[in-house]
């Protein structure tokens, strides 16, 4: 096991979570009350799903050099580069999980009702304390799906990572990435012992996104 890639991996995985819980929040709250140009808005959260992943690490790489757009003004704050940094590849895996955090947040706050809303405010709860303790309490399920699929996506993560990062031991070699180079150096109990692991934790992510779709339909059936 390369413990070095794993922990890397991990705290990516960390951190993309941790960023994007609020934004999920927010951008799914929004999505789903949106009533114009949602359609737009829905293709650009949704556009890292549909794009080779080559093809999006290719155009964020550029964005995050020196003379990039990203990587120029990041260089002028902190004198450092993103490509090729854990900094750079957690920006970047935060563009990629964007649909992950956000898709079943917004779902989740669509079969909320708009009455339940209403009568919230007329019982005279403000709009901040109807999220906390009327709508975050319904939307729960699609909140541990999206961390769930954010989560195990991060782990597994090849080409953008590889784009944006490369592969530097403890700073941005992920496990993904060390599967690939024991296959490489032909070292398959290796890879197979890092896969299965990664196996491991997408069919637990599988489970637990069923099991709450499941109690949910129960729920408002």
């Amino acid at each position: 096991m390369d413990w070095s890639a794993l922990f890397v991996s991990l705290r990516l995985a960390f951190g993309t979570c941790l960023i994007l819980l609020p934004v999920g929040l927010w951008l799914g709250r929004r999505l789903a009350r949106m009533q114009r140009r949602r359609a737009l808005v829905e293709a650009l959260v949704a556009l890292p799903l549909v794009m080779p992943p080559t093809v999006l690490g290719f155009y964020l790489m550029l964005a995050f050099a020196g003379d990039g757009p990203v990587g120029g003004f990041w260089a002028s704050l902190t004198g450092t580069s993103l490509n090729f940094s854990f900094t750079g590849i957690l920006l970047a895996s935060l563009v990629v999980n964007l649909p992950f955090a956000v898709q079943p947040i917004q779902r989740a706050f669509e079969a909320v009702p708009e009455t339940l809303r209403e009568a919230a405010w007329c019982s005279g709860l403000s709009t901040r304390q109807t999220f906390w303790r009327i709508e975050l309490p319904l939307v729960r399920s699609g909140v541990v799906s999206a961390l769930a699929l954010t989560f195990a996506h991060t782990l597994g993560e090849f080409g953008v990572i590889l784009m944006v990062g490369g592969a530097i031991d403890g700073e941005t070699r992920t496990l993904a990435i060390a599967i690939y180079d024991r296959v490489q150096a032909f070292d398959e109990a290796g890879a197979g012992r890092m896969s299965a692991l990664l196996l491991g934790i997408s069919f637990l992510t599988i489970g637990v996104v069923y099991g709450l779709s499941r109690r949910g339909g129960r729920r408002h059936g």
